[in-house]
């Protein structure tokens, strides 16, 4: 009984933290709720690339995915949608402007030197050292304090840019950022090990021009360009409404699985009711914490989770019935009744989790939400069905014989004369339990 009281704690600190991180974390919520900005982009043909591809059109879905995340924007749905356009949601954006600046750029670093032309006319010329050859950029300071740059070749980057320095010697490098000139410096001696800074003449770069170059080349660059064909804003309206009606279904299902396991079930049915309530701010929390965000399929998966947590202590709840109506004592019959209930929970509830693992690996950012919101609710639904119901059961019922069997929904009759003493002795030793 100790353990079980020690447990019991264990359980009321969960549920305090939980609590805390439920008020104090903000809920993160998709664009169908908060609104957004919605992008259409159109992938476009190059010198070097005549044709698109599905392969030129996967590695600009993922060129977009990753810059858009590594510029803090998390939760994005980039998709395919035809032969060579890409949808594009961000929620919480609903300034077309910033939402083009997050995946409307190019990123393009080049570095050039300068030739004549068919003219005799010096211009810049591409050298073929470009973003591509980056392997990270890192914002930092010179000796005067200024921001500057600095640049960490991969490999064939590093031999590239050793080559160059080494044919400049004497000469400008002029490094240009999609398609401007940031700085043309003096070469003066070939520099080999693959690093080198972008520094900008005058009053040097300010922390935001910095900081914004930094973020973008290790966003990457495209690899083709890409015209943006359609844009809008998704307004937050539709999104309250949605949310409303969420709640209000929410509540009215949630306080309709209760209401019958009350009637059903009686002291276990209030016991699981409990359960529930303490899984659904365990999960909420989890939600927050991680953060997951929060779309209508997010809040499907989690609603189906609840029915899901509500289906395991009916299994639990109707092996323990017939453990009593065999005539076992209350101790023996709770376990009994879970031991045997919970091979039936664990394989449904594996299922569901390895289906949600496909979902999410193979799905849309809105399947993926789906998929994890259920996911995450499966898990804490075993531990409120296996820990949460069981540890108050003891707690309430103790180990003696089922003095009132309307507590758990028996008739009188339906309880059987006797039971096994020693089985019963078994159990008892198996959790430490003293006569």
């Amino acid at each position: 009984m100790k353990n079980k009281i020690i447990m019991f704690w264990v359980i009321i600190a969960i549920v305090l933290v939980s609590g805390y991180l439920v008020v104090k974390k903000p809920t993160k919520l998709g664009l169908d709720l908060v609104g957004g900005s919605r992008l259409i982009l159109e992938a476009e043909t190059t010198a070097n690339i005549a044709k698109i591809t599905p392969d030129v059109m996967q590695r600009l879905q993922y060129a977009i995915e990753s810059r858009v995340n590594k510029l803090g924007v998390s939760e994005t749905v980039v998709q395919q949608v035809g032969d060579k356009r890409l949808l594009i949601e961000i929620p919480d954006v609903t300034d077309l402007t910033e939402a083009k600046s997050f995946i409307g750029e190019t990123a393009q670093l080049e570095f050039k030197k300068k030739a004549k032309n068919a003219n005799g006319v010096e211009e810049w010329v591409s050298t073929g050292l470009t973003g591509q050859d980056l392997s990270k950029s890192t914002l930092t300071t010179d000796a005067s304090g200024q921001w500057v740059v600095s640049l960490e070749f991969n490999s064939a980057g590093a031999k590239k840019f050793g080559e160059l320095t080494e044919e400049l010697v004497g000469q400008s490098m002029a490094i240009f950022f999609d398609g401007d000139l940031i700085s043309d410096p003096r070469v003066n001696e070939p520099i080999y090990g693959g690093n080198a800074q972008i520094t900008s003449g005058g009053t040097g770069f300010s922390y935001e021009e910095a900081n914004r170059m930094v973020n973008l080349l290790n966003a990457g660059a495209l690899p083709v360009p890409a015209k943006i064909v359609e844009e809008n804003t998704v307004g937050p309206t539709l999104g309250a409404d949605s949310i409303a009606k969420s709640k209000t279904a929410g509540i009215i299902g949630l306080s309709a699985v209760m209401i019958f396991m009350l009637l059903y079930y009686r002291v276990p049915g209030l016991i699981a009711d409990i359960a529930l309530i303490i899984y659904s701010v365990i999960l909420f929390a989890l939600f927050k914490t991680i953060p997951v965000t929060l779309t209508l399929a997010g809040i499907a998966g989690f609603i189906l989770s609840i029915g899901m947590a509500v289906d395991a202590n009916i299994l639990i709840f109707e092996r323990t019935k017939e453990e009593l109506r065999e005539g076992r004592n209350l101790f023996t019959a709770i376990n009994s009744g879970f031991d045997r209930a919970f091979t039936s929970i664990f394989d449904s509830n594996m299922t569901t989790i390895i289906t949600c693992i496909i979902l999410y690996m193979l799905g849309t950012s809105i399947v993926k939400g789906f998929a994890l919101t259920l996911a995450l609710g499966v898990i804490v639904s075993m531990f409120s069905a296996i820990t949460v119901t069981k540890n108050f059961m003891h707690l309430i019922f103790g180990t003696g014989e089922l003095k009132h069997p309307g507590t758990f929904g028996l008739r009188q009759d339906e309880i059987g004369k006797g039971y096994d003493a020693v089985e019963t002795k078994r159990e008892k030793a198996r959790f430490g339990i003293l006569d």
